[in-house]
C-alpha cells in the first residue's frame, strides 16, 4: 500500500493527501498517541542515527535512536520518581545536546508537558515564562543555574556529568500512556524578553498535523540526511527541525553554541547533508562569510522560513548549492500554510514567492473591504480554520497563477504621501548593493509626507559617505522614486528576535524615543 512518503510531486500531493493518509504514517491513534514513541522509540533497534550535532567548538556529537530512546526513558523514570505528574510542566533550558533531547522526549514520554527555553534568556526572561507556566522542574546547565534560581520558586536541576551518571542506573525503557489530546509541548514564540509572547499549546497528536509541513514545506523523505541550524527552543528548530524528521525515522542535524556560519558550512559538508531547512538569516550569513566556496556539498532540497530571503542571496545559494532554496510560510500559532514543495519537479519556483497552499489548507489575500483581493493587489493574508477566516497579521498578494507573495507584517507597512510601501521590498532592493550585509527599513514621521522611509544598513566593510546616495539611487531604480529611503543610517548590527529575525519594532521604538527626547 502506498504512503504519502512515496510521492514527491506537487500533483501527487494534491491527489493523494488526506487526513487519514497522514495518520497512516504513525503507530498511534487519536485515542492513544505519544510524540516520544513516534519520534524515538519506534525507530530504536535499527542502529540508525537520530541526531548529528555540530558544536561551535568543533566537536561533532552523534546520537543513535537506540541511545536517545534509552536516555529519554531514564529522564521519564527520574521525573516520575520525583513526583512530576501527568500534565506538569518541565522546562528545558539547555544547548542542543543528547541531554537536551533526552529531557524533552523524557518529559513528553512521561505525560508531562515539555517547555523548551532559549539559553540566552536572563533572569527576567526566565521569570516571565516560569511565572506563566509554573514548571515543576527546570533543567539547565551550571552556567545558567544562578539566573534560573533568581527567576523564582521553580526547582532548578543542573544537568551535568554527575546527574547523567545517576540517570544511568534507571531503566532504559518506559511505557507511555497518553491520549492524543493530552498537552505535550508549550512553545513560546520569539518575542522580546521584556514582553511575554504567547505560549502556544501543542497536543500529542499535533505531530500528525506537522507532517503536512514535513512532507510539503521541508520535503523530508526517508533516506534524507537532514539539518536545521535553528535553535530547538523555537518553533522551526523544534517542530520542523527535530520532531518532523525524527517522526519519519530520518536523522536530523543541528547547531549547538554560538552560531558560526563557517562552522555550519563545514558540518553540512562533513555530515553530507542532502536536505537543509534554515532561517533566511542563516543563508545570508553563509553567503557573507566569504568562505562558502571552500567546502563541497551534496544538497537535493533547501528551504527557508522566518522572513523573506532577498533575491541576491537566493540566487547565490542556488548557484552554490546546486538547487533552489524554497520558501515555507506560517506561524507558530497556525502552522505552515504556504510552501514551494521541495523535491517537486513539477512546481515552478518563482522568485520571491511563498509558493502555494499546502494540501488541506485554504489561503486568501483579503482586501480592505474583506473581499478576496484581485491578483497583484496587496492585502492581509488569511487562512481558513474551522470554517472561518483567520488573520495571519501579515500582508501579501497573489498572482494570476495562484502563487502567493509576502508583503511584510501588517505593522511594517510604510505609508508616505498616500503611497503604501513594503519594508520587505525596500530591504530587498538595498541588499542588492554589493557592500551591504544586512538592511532594515521602517517609516519615520515627516511633517509633509506623514512618513518617509529610513533605512538601517550594516555594511560588509567600513562605512563610506558616498554609499548613502548609492543606496538611495539603487532603491529608486529597483522600485520607484517615492520608495527610496530619505534617511540612511549605517549601524554595526540590527536588533534581532531570539529566533534571528530582524526586529523592526525595536528600531521604531528607538526612533520614537529619540524624537520624544528632542520634543
Amino acid at each position: 500500500m502506498s504512503r504519502l512518503t512515496d510521492y514527491t510531486s506537487y500533483a501527487d500531493a494534491q491527489r493523494h493527501y488526506s487526513p487519514d493518509a497522514l495518520w497512516a504514517l504513525f503507530d498511534g491513534t487519536r485515542e492513544r498517541f505519544n510524540i516520544a514513541h513516534e519520534c524515538v522509540d519506534r525507530h530504536a533497534g535499527t542502529g540508525a542515527t537520530a541526531l548529528r550535532i555540530a558544536h561551535a567548538d568543533g566537536r561533532d556529537e552523534i546520537v543513535s535512536f537506540d541511545d536517545l530512546a534509552a536516555l529519554s526513558s531514564r529522564f521519564a523514570h527520574w521525573l516520575a520518581a520525583e513526583g512530576v505528574a501527568r500534565g506538569d510542566r518541565v522546562a528545558v533550558m539547555l544547548e542542543p545536546t543528547a541531554a537536551f533531547y533526552g529531557a524533552i522526549f523524557g518529559a513528553i514520554k512521561s505525560g508531562a508537558v515539555a517547555v523548551p527555553m532559549f539559553t540566552l534568556f536572563g533572569p527576567d526572561g526566565i521569570r516571565l515564562r516560569a511565572d506563566d507556566c509554573t514548571p515543576a522542574v527546570l533543567f539547565t546547565n551550571a552556567e545558567k543555574a544562578a539566573d534560573a534560581r533568581e527567576a523564582g520558586n521553580t526547582r532548578v536541576v543542573v544537568v551535568d556529568d554527575a546527574f547523567l551518571a545517576a540517570l544511568a542506573g534507571l531503566p532504559d525503557s518506559y511505557e507511555s500512556d497518553t491520549h492524543g489530546d493530552d498537552l505535550a509541548v508549550l512553545q513560546y514564540t520569539s518575542g522580546t524578553t521584556r514582553l511575554l509572547p504567547a505560549a502556544v499549546k501543542h497536543s500529542q497528536r499535533s505531530l500528525v498535523t506537522l507532517m503536512v509541513a514535513a512532507l510539503y514545506a521541508t520535503g523530508i523523505r526517508p533516506g534524507d540526511r537532514f539539518f536545521c541550524p535553528s535553535s530547538p527552543a523555537w518553533g522551526h528548530g523544534l517542530w520542523h527541525g527535530t520532531l518532523a524528521p525524527l517522526a519519519m525515522g530520518v536523522g536530523t542535524g543541528t547547531f549547538s553554541g554560538r552560531f558560526d556560519p563557517v562552522r555550519l558550512l563545514k558540518a553540512l559538508q562533513d555530515f553530507r547533508i542532502t536536505n537543509l531547512s534554515a532561517a533566511a538569516t542563516h543563508y545570508r550569513m553563509m553567503r557573507n562569510s566569504g568562505q562558502a566556496e571552500a567546502f563541497s556539498y551534496c544538497f537535493e532540497k533547501l528551504s527557508f522560513t522566518g522572513e523573506p530571503i532577498d533575491t541576491e542571496t537566493a540566487r547565490y545559494i542556488a548557484a552554490l548549492f546546486g538547487t533552489e532554496v524554497r520558501s515555507m510560510y506560517g506561524t507558530t500559532e497556525i502552522g505552515v500554510i504556504l510552501a514551494n514543495y521541495p523535491g517537486a519537479t513539477d512546481l515552478e519556483v518563482r522568485e520571491g514567492s511563498l509558493g502555494k497552499p499546502v494540501p488541506g489548507v485554504e489561503v486568501m489575500v483579503q482586501d480592505a473591504k474583506g473581499a478576496p483581493a484581485r491578483p497583484g493587489v496587496t492585502g492581509e493574508l488569511m487562512v481558513k480554520k474551522r470554517g472561518e477566516w483567520f488573520p495571519t497579521k501579515d500582508l501579501g498578494r497573489i498572482d494570476e497563477d495562484g502563487y502567493f507573495y509576502h508583503g511584510g507584517r501588517a505593522d511594517d507597512v510604510i505609508i508616505s504621501a498616500g503611497w503604501t510601501m513594503s519594508a520587505v521590498e525596500i530591504e530587498d532592493a538595498i541588499l542588492k548593493h554589493p557592500k551591504v550585509a544586512e538592511a532594515a527599513a521602517i517609516g519615520v514621521p515627516d511633517p509633509v509626507r506623514g512618513q518617509v522611509v529610513k533605512a538601517f544598513v550594516v555594511l560588509k566593510d567600513a562605512a563610506h559617505a558616498e554609499l548613502a546616495g548609492e543606496i538611495q539611487d539603487l532603491v529608486r531604480d529597483s522600485l520607484s522614486r517615492h520608495e527610496y529611503p530619505r534617511h540612511v543610517a549605517f549601524v554595526d548590527a540590527l536588533p534581532k528576535t531570539p529566533a534571528g529575525k530582524v526586529n523592526r519594532k525595536v528600531l521604531r521604538d528607538r526612533e520614537k524615543a529619540a524624537a520624544d527626547a528632542v520634543a
